[in-house]
């Protein structure tokens, strides 16, 4: 346990009635941590993700030791919010391209250089965006999710996010994965290496993944939730209900995994990626 993580467990495991100074100053080293990308909510060893609990008690730390407090820059934005939670401060050298139009990044959260942000996106405190991903229009990235490398979060996009209960995972969006417009990716669920998510596609740990090409529904992984496997091509379906064959539920299904064909319908979105940084 490094020093920032015993001094941040021990405040979050004994409340206090007024905190001090000290303790703020903690907390903004905490985010400016969080904001550099030297701890993270999530990280994978050994092929498999783990979960950092610490991060999340710091994280609700800071709601818990801020006061409300109105923040005004005129016509770009006036909001009121804990004061231990302001917008993530940008700056050139970032590398960072953020499109005018309304897009909000709380601090707290590391934003990777060659990211784009279409307006208007919103990343929660906690979150990983990596190197050359596209959040696009009215796409959510909540608290403690995990996006990798150029993936693409096409528009109307939500990334869930956890923050309690203190073990549960987050989403996870693995390398070169593309999730299609109005999709909801929730609960844990973790997106492997260049998968794609089509339009409309709802996921979470409560709704059973058919993998049409094996034939079988996908296995519930050690954290309860569903890991979908590399490559593979997700599509909104349905199952016929066990108890009534008459009526359907819906249900994500595998149609196929990823070859030069679907290769070839992404390349354009790279194009315009890449004509975009």
């Amino acid at each position: 346990m490094n020093k920032l993580e015993s001094r941040i467990t021990a405040l979050y495991a004994n409340p206090k009635p007024k905190y001090s100074e000290e303790d703020k100053a903690i907390f903004e080293d905490f985010v400016q941590a969080l904001n550099k990308g030297e701890i993270r909510a999530c990280y994978k060893e050994n092929s498999l993700w783990k979960v950092n609990r610490w991060i999340k008690k710091g994280i609700l730390l800071g709601f818990r030791l801020g006061v409300l407090q109105e923040y005004n820059a005129g016509e770009l934005w006036h909001f009121f919010d804990k004061d231990t939670l302001p917008l993530k401060s940008i700056r050139l050298e970032d590398q960072i391209r953020i499109v005018p139009g309304g897009s909000s990044i709380r601090s707290g959260c590391f934003i990777a250089k060659g990211v784009t942000l279409m307006p208007p996106a919103y990343i929660n405190i906690g979150a990983w965006v990596d190197e050359h991903t596209m959040v696009d229009s009215h796409t959510l990235v909540g608290s403690c999710a995990q996006i990798g490398k150029r993936v693409h979060l096409s528009a109307g996009a939500m990334i869930g996010g956890v923050l309690e209960p203190i073990g549960s995972r987050p989403v996870i969006i693995e390398d070169d994965a593309f999730i299609g417009g109005n999709s909801g990716i929730y609960e844990g669920i973790i997106v492997s290496e260049r998968v794609v998510i089509a339009s409309g596609t709802i996921m979470n740990n409560s709704t059973p993944v058919y993998d049409s090409v094996a034939g079988n529904f996908l296995p519930r992984d050690e954290d309860g939730s569903f890991t979908i496997p590399p490559n593979a091509v997700v599509v909104p379906g349905s199952r016929r209900l066990r108890q009534n064959p008459d009526f359907q539920v819906y249900c994500p299904i595998i149609i196929k995994y990823r070859d030069a064909k679907t290769d070839a319908a992404l390349a354009l979105e790279c194009e315009l990626r890449n004509a975009l940084e």
